[in-house]
């Protein structure tokens, strides 16, 4: 066996073998759902394994590339295999995840999601939120003409990919190819208006962030208000603006039910100092933002 053969098998089983903190850091994903998602290409005959390069190997490659943005020739350093081998592999597999699309982005479930319902510092306030809703900036190469178009606040060219997600952190809508420079809130119109678009259930809604207004089927936080964890630290929500988007935040990032960020209401002290907040309702919904002070009102 070649030494350059050797190297390869060595790094493989390094991959294979490591724990789930070593393959997040080179797969961008733990072992389990990558073997699973391997089998799920195997069974399928999506995928073949072939004399020179299992399955898990082509995945790998694939992984590599697109969840550290790593460049064909600098993989094939660490893979010990051709350009052309990492590029031809490279595009059977990005073929296969795009025929898993409808299987891997569905709509949203109705019903109040387990954690939400077992849960009484989100039940009954969130128990018709479907997820969350969010923007992501993924770098682009774009024509020299259409550049400026598509830097960002950060001076890369990107686009800007509006997702959306449940609670079990499955994507249930996807919408990509806006310049990087196109502000989050009109991204979210343009999904709005597809015939093929983002559809809120009435009386349902998505959690947001700050850079979309208040309106039917989208709810932010406060502005002006401590929201991200970090910022409170050791202390409590001192009113009940700040309540809320605490609970807000923590269930933004819930993945395995109880937070443990999320102090016991017991322990708060209120302070009645609730200063308002700029003005952050879409037009013609008060309504909805009436029932946002509702609802933190009611946390209070």
């Amino acid at each position: 066996m070649l030494q350059r053969d050797m190297e390869r098998i060595a790094n493989l089983r390094f991959i294979y073998e490591s724990d789930d903190t070593h393959c997040v850091n080179l797969l961008r994903m733990k072992r389990v759902p990558f073997f699973q998602l391997c089998d799920l290409f195997r069974s399928r005959m999506l995928l073949k394994d072939s004399i020179h390069s299992t399955i898990e190997e082509q995945v790998s490659m694939f992984l590599h590339v697109v969840g550290h943005n790593q460049r064909f020739r600098v993989i094939s350093l660490t893979f010990r295999r051709s350009i052309e081998t990492i590029s031809r592999y490279f595009q059977e597999v990005l073929y296969v995840v795009g025929e898993l699309r409808n299987e891997m982005i569905l709509p949203p479930a109705t019903s109040v999601h387990p954690r939400i319902l077992n849960s009484r510092r989100w039940y009954p306030y969130f128990k018709d939120c479907l997820g969350a809703i969010d923007g992501t900036h993924v770098l682009a190469r774009v024509p020299v003409k259409m550049q400026p178009a598509f830097i960002g606040r950060k001076h890369t060219m990107t686009q800007n990919v509006l997702a959306a997600v449940d609670f079990d952190l499955r994507f249930t809508y996807v919408l990509a190819g806006w310049e990087g420079s196109a502000h989050d809130a009109l991204i979210l119109a343009d999904a709005l208006e597809r015939e093929d678009g983002l559809r809120v259930p009435p009386g349902k809604f998505y959690l947001v962030d700050v850079g979309y207004a208040v309106r039917p089927g989208f709810l932010p936080p406060y502005r002006a208000t401590r929201y991200h964890l970090r910022e409170f630290g050791n202390n409590r929500p001192r009113n009940q603006r700040e309540l809320f988007n605490l609970k807000h935040s923590s269930l933004r990032i819930l993945r395995h039910g109880m937070d443990e960020h999320v102090p016991l209401e017991e322990a708060w002290a209120p302070n009645n100092n609730d200063a308002s907040a700029p003005n952050d309702v879409y037009p013609d919904n008060a309504s909805w933002a009436m029932q946002r002070d509702i609802w933190a009102g009611q946390m209070w």
